[in-house]
């Protein structure tokens, strides 16, 4: 990537700022199956609390966030969740990346995107009325 677009912009990965900042005053807890890293700061908060963050591998988006991990990340446990997590389900699926606002996105009959063509009153719809 050009180096001032990894100075200046945030959406297509960590800043060079945010990579000093977790090397100086973080600690890499751990990675997740898409590459993202997992930190905890150093020193805590004043409030007590411990300061946790994600640097994604690609674009930064939060549904790339694991379950597992999005509770670490806001502090349900303590432990890191790979030394919690129970084996995978056979019906689990792999994860699909958030396709809201690209070509993949999911479309209803109706929507305007597919010709805006709705489907006739089938009669089984009965209007409100504040007199009934």
């Amino acid at each position: 990537m050009n180096f001032l677009a990894k100075i200046f912009t945030w959406w297509n990965g960590a800043t060079i700022g945010t990579a000093l900042f977790s090397w100086r005053n973080g600690i890499e807890v751990g990675t997740d199956a898409q590459g993202n890293r997992y930190f905890r700061g150093r020193k805590p908060l004043p409030d007590g609390r411990e300061r946790r963050w994600v640097i994604y591998n690609g674009a930064n988006d939060a549904s790339r966030v694991p379950a597992e991990w999005h509770g670490w990340l806001h502090g349900a446990f303590d432990d890191v969740p790979e030394s919690r997590l129970p084996p995978p389900k056979i019906w689990e699926v792999d994860y699909t990346p958030n396709a809201t606002g690209t070509a993949g996105a999911y479309l209803p009959q109706g929507a305007l995107q597919r010709g805006g063509k709705r489907a006739s009153a089938t009669g089984d719809y009965e209007a409100w009325s504040p007199d009934a």
